[in-house]
């Protein structure tokens, strides 16, 4: 019980920092880009979400057999992707619950803050219902994003996981780690 708890604080705490420093160096950027390369960041943001949603989505539909052949043969990534699947619990709430909720809460304010940015141009419209169509349109395009990206990562999970598993592997060979790749971690 305690060491879920730790878990628990520990991933609270580290959505805060991540939050904060992502939500920092976007409203750093918005001050002083263009309109349309702020538009870009928001749908970047956005589609962060979506990705990171398919990758949470594939470590739970995903199975480890095909990966434990793949590995057998030595293919890069395998043994990550295998891992991915052991850990689908800490993988899709590291992705879906800290990446993909920090990419929805600061897509929200980013829109907002590109919605300030306007200034005169919603001035038109009035401030509220600008603000109200931003966020309506960044709700609409993340949930829309991510329906079809759970059909797209239920439906190809291995492929999936075993790009993510290659990427994993490299920035393994660079010395950077992720989790353990070894045995020990079964699939319950």
């Amino acid at each position: 019980m305690q060491r879920r708890w730790r878990k628990v604080l520990t991933l609270t705490i580290a959505t805060f920092f991540v939050s904060l420093a992502f939500n920092l160096g976007s409203n750093s950027v918005l001050s002083f880009v263009p309109l349309t390369l702020g538009l870009m960041l928001l749908l970047f943001i956005i589609l962060i979400g979506v990705i990171f949603d398919i990758v949470g989505v594939s470590a739970t539909a995903g199975e480890e057999a095909p990966f434990h052949a793949m590995a057998s043969n030595r293919v890069p990534g395998a043994k990550q992707a295998i891992w991915l699947v052991r850990n689908a619990d800490s993988v899709s709430t590291f992705c879906n619950d800290l990446i993909g909720d920090v990419a929805g809460t600061l897509s929200g304010a980013v829109g907002v803050a590109i919605v300030f940015n306007l200034g005169s141009l919603s001035a038109g419209l009035g401030e509220t219902l600008a603000n109200t169509f931003m966020v309506a349109l960044i709700a609409a395009l993340t949930v829309g994003g991510k329906s079809v990206g759970k059909n797209f990562a239920i439906s190809n999970s291995t492929t999936i996981l075993i790009i993510v598993g290659r990427l994993l592997h490299s920035l393994e060979r660079i010395g950077i780690r992720f989790g353990s790749t070894t045995a020990k971690n079964k699939k319950r």
